[in-house]
């Protein structure tokens, strides 16, 4: 049997890039879709194409299967004609959505409409779907990389703000048995990383990962959203993460074994993400 060749959007980042390499490594034909120049390794066939141009997107998934969707957008503008196009050629699709999602009835978070939006229009589209709905990323710290390197510090809000970050490696696990095998179908799972960790304590793994002092500087609310904006993040994003952060102080994430039910193996802890990553922030 001909295995089916996948496209990966958002291969240049994270997740897509963990999800690609996992796919080459197995012998998966795979596509990237890129915008501009990247690098992959050989046999990866990389295809230029842009997720805001659906026209652009025949030539990109002409002979392709299966598509492991990243929306790089704010809002779901778009992912109408993104879909359809994708329904033109493949028959499965894979959306990294996120464990903030909502419904029709209760919509979710600002920042997560557009999943909800998202998700509707792929369930709706006739083709197969699985939604990945992952917690926080662990790579988003990386946030913090060139601070750490420049003054050995972390200078943000909610010292005490405790997540169950996942590793990307777990979820392109869990994305690939969801590409390769009808084990995930129809299916949101909620996936998440193996343990709260607070972000003080996310430093602090940090520093143990480099070897090096890393100390985390408490800062007021008003004061992280004056950082961002100044940082040229939309005023939109800054006015739905920093709300939606205060409230898991109380309301924290949950913590579940679905990365290991799905692929067998436990989910990676923030610690094995900070050595694994800890050349970002030397």
């Amino acid at each position: 049997m001909t295995q089916p060749r996948i496209l990966v959007t958002g291969a240049t980042g994270k997740v897509g890039g963990a999800v690609l390499t996992r796919l080459h490594a197995a012998s998966v034909p795979v596509r990237a879709l890129v915008r501009g120049e990247a690098d992959f390794p050989e046999g990866v066939q990389a295809v230029r194409g842009d997720l805001g141009d659906p026209a652009s997107l025949d030539t990109v998934l002409e002979g392709v299967d299966s598509v492991f969707l990243v929306w790089p957008f704010l809002s779901a503008e778009g992912a109408s004609d993104v879909i359809d196009a994708i329904g033109k050629h493949a028959r499965r699709v894979v959306y990294l959505s996120s464990a903030g999602v909502g419904s029709e009835e209760k919509p979710g978070e600002a920042i997560t409409m557009f999943h909800t939006e998202l998700e509707r229009l792929i369930e709706g589209s006739g083709l197969e779907w699985t939604a990945l709905r992952p917690t926080g990323f662990a790579s988003n710290t990386l946030g913090w990389a060139e601070e750490i390197r420049t003054t050995g510090a972390v200078r943000a809000p909610l010292a005490g703000l405790a997540r169950p970050l996942i590793h990307e490696a777990d979820i392109a696990a869990v994305a690939v048995q969801a590409l390769t095998t009808d084990a995930l179908l129809g299916t949101r799972p909620l996936i998440t990383g193996l343990e709260l960790i607070t972000q003080e304590q996310q430093a602090a793994l940090i520093s143990e990962a480099i070897g090096r002092p890393v100390r985390f500087e408490e800062i007021a609310l008003d004061e992280a959203v004056e950082q961002m904006k100044a940082a040229g993040y939309p005023a939109e994003l800054v006015e739905a993460v920093l709300p939606a952060q205060a409230e898991m102080l109380a309301n924290p994430e949950p913590v579940n074994d679905e990365v290991e039910r799905i692929t067998g193996t436990p989910a990676r802890s923030f610690r094995e993400w900070a050595v694994d990553h800890a050349a970002d922030f030397r």
